[in-house]
């Protein structure tokens, strides 16, 4: 997305294909996940545990029971909120919000832990700079 139009911003998710938005599904890492799997980004699964870094919810930790793609939202176990009817509802979260603390361990090319790129010019000798 090369532009700052919020308006412009929710077109590209609307007309995004389903391969692109699951990766726009995607949640920051915690600072330990981040050094042992050398990136930034994971997409969100169900399994994972995560931690809400912003809105009412702030600080609070839960397991993601459901992910939908269509809608942009993520729900946590143990976070409803009771509709006009009476019934329980879960609340939905955007991938955003949210920070992975701990990986669902079924996946062995998601939860391998990968070694760090190495940063630098490599000059013809085949030093680092």
């Amino acid at each position: 997305m090369n532009t700052h139009n919020p308006s412009k911003q929710r077109l590209v998710w609307y007309e995004a294909d389903q391969r692109t938005r699951r990766t726009m599904m995607g949640a920051h890492l915690s600072k330990e996940l981040r050094t042992k799997h050398a990136t930034r980004a994971l997409p969100l699964r169900v399994g994972d545990s995560v931690k809400i870094v912003r809105g009412d919810y702030k600080g609070k930790s839960g397991q993601i029971t459901q992910v939908d793609p269509k809608r942009n939202k993520v729900f946590l176990q143990g976070f409803t909120h009771k509709k006009n009817d009476g019934k329980e509802a879960y609340v939905g979260f955007r991938p955003s919000n949210l920070e992975l603390t701990t990986l669902e361990g079924k996946d062995k090319r998601r939860t391998s832990a990968k070694t760090p790129k190495a940063k630098g010019k490599e000059t013809k000798e085949g030093k680092k700079e």
